[in-house]
């Protein structure tokens, strides 16, 4: 059984493929006579052929699949609220409500709440994640806003779904989305049976990495611009290339400055420097005071300096007009069209995106694409499986982010892996490179038991 295609070409240029025959185009209709689109126009030097398509319907690809896959809709959602010890972590100050307020602090045992989500279909299929830093109270209230909006939907109808959950939470930061998008992706991989990386036409199998370490603190761990130099000399000979400071949480810019030279003095002309102060500079004075430190140690580049929270495009404009180093801001500027408002608005020279953050893969490659036609570079912040994916299929991107790692703590991310994926400190290669995970879906298997084990409370939509 064979299909036919009208297909227009000039004349004389004969179309590539097969034709259906010598004996031209059926009865009725004449080439170049316009006939055949039921109206009066004519397409003047065209000449109108018949071209043979073999008829695919029910043939199966490679994998033995057929090509035309069924709908997948979605009918159950499972949100998993779960815990897990950390040793030798415990909040860096005195408040224990902050956040992101933790780091070195021996002989103690942190318990950290993290959340993983499961999507699954009326054809038997299930999508996976397990939240890394993202996974926060605030961030789970989101999640739990928006699931129920995916029960009856098409699974691979991400984009629309992007669009409907964006527009849904435009009162909050979004930060809920994410986690729902990424498993939106690994259910789409695990049917098609292939990798998410493969999905995005990812073409980089290792990933150069960084270090990136957890803020500086005052027990022994990271306390001293020696402790950084002597923490990113272990990191070097691990592999590691590429190093980035978080400094102090007292916001004290000269200490800061000093801990910027004294680390391009032992270590710039064999790693790449950077540093993220996490907005901890409490004036754009202190700003511009390490900035020109940055400048001095020949740092690659300077991230989120000072309070304004890394959202003033004219401040940091008017920082990059008087330093040299160049700019890494919008990890705190939440989507597509707000960072494309700070790259034409001149704050940044680098832009940022995470799939947990930037609502979810879907999201990150918008980012990616938009740093990609204004010609700059994109980092992906933070860690884990669909970081990996999307910086695969990111040619404008330099270096993966192992965050956060210290000496003598491990990195708290879930230890939800039953497949050796990791993202500790050891987990790069002599190379410094990270591998992408090439199964199905995000290409990692989770450890369920752990998860079931540690849960503490579990919500179904249905």
């Amino acid at each position: 059984m064979r299909r036919t295609l009208w297909a227009s070409q000039p004349t004389g240029q004969p179309l590539a493929g097969e034709f259906s025959g010598a004996e031209g185009p059926p009865e009725g209709r004449s080439e170049g006579s316009g006939q055949d689109r039921g109206d009066e126009q004519t397409v003047a030097g065209l000449s109108r052929y018949c071209l043979a398509l073999p008829d695919t319907e029910g043939v199966a690809n490679e994998s033995g699949k057929e090509r035309d896959q069924p709908m997948s809709r979605i009918d159950g959602i499972e949100v998993h609220e779960f815990t897990f010890d950390v040793e030798n972590l415990g909040p860096e100050t005195d408040s224990e409500k902050l956040v992101y307020n933790i780091g070195y602090k021996p002989n103690s045992t942190l318990t950290l709440s993290k959340y993983a989500v499961v999507i699954k279909t009326d054809d038997g299929l299930r999508g996976e994640y397990v939240t890394h830093w993202v996974g926060t109270r605030a961030a789970l209230a989101q999640t739990l806003m928006l699931a129920s909006n995916l029960l009856g939907r098409d699974a691979e109808e991400r984009e629309g779904i992007y669009d409907d959950f964006k527009r849904e939470i435009r009162q909050y930061d979004h930060m809920g989305h994410g986690p729902l998008d990424i498993a939106l992706w690994d259910l789409a991989g695990k049917k098609y049976g292939t990798s998410v990386s493969r999905l995005l036409g990812g073409y980089r199998k290792r990933l150069p990495a960084y270090a990136s370490t957890y803020m500086g603190d005052r027990h022994g761990g990271l306390d001293s611009k020696e402790a950084f130099a002597a923490f990113a000399e272990r990191c070097y000979a691990l592999g590691y290339r590429a190093f980035k400071i978080h400094g102090w949480h007292d916001g004290n810019a000269r200490e800061e400055a000093e801990n910027v030279r004294y680390m391009g003095a032992k270590l710039g002309d064999r790693m790449t420097l950077m540093i993220d102060p996490a907005c901890e500079l409490r004036t754009f004075a202190d700003a511009l005071h390490v900035g020109r430190a940055c400048d001095d140690a020949g740092f690659f580049w300077y991230e989120d300096p000072f309070r304004d929270a890394g959202t003033s495009a004219f401040a940091h404009k008017k920082l990059r007009e008087m330093i040299r180093t160049p700019l890494l801001i919008t990890e705190h500027v939440r989507g597509v069209e707000p960072k494309a408002d700070f790259v034409i608005a001149g704050g940044t020279d680098f832009v940022r995106s995470d799939p947990e953050y930037d609502m979810g893969i879907t999201g990150a490659m918008k980012i990616a694409h938009l740093a990609e036609a204004f010609g700059v570079d994109c980092e992906v912040h933070a860690c884990g499986p669909a970081h990996r994916a999307v910086m695969s299929a990111m040619r404008n991107s330099n270096y993966y982010e192992v965050a956060l790692v210290g000496p003598g703590c491990p990195n708290a991310v879930p230890p939800v892996y039953a497949c050796g994926y990791s993202d500790q400190l050891d987990c790069i290669g002599p190379d410094g490179c990270v591998p992408v995970p090439e199964g199905p879906g995000l290409g990692v298997t989770y450890d369920w038991e752990f998860i079931r084990r540690r849960r503490t409370a579990l919500h179904e939509f249905r």
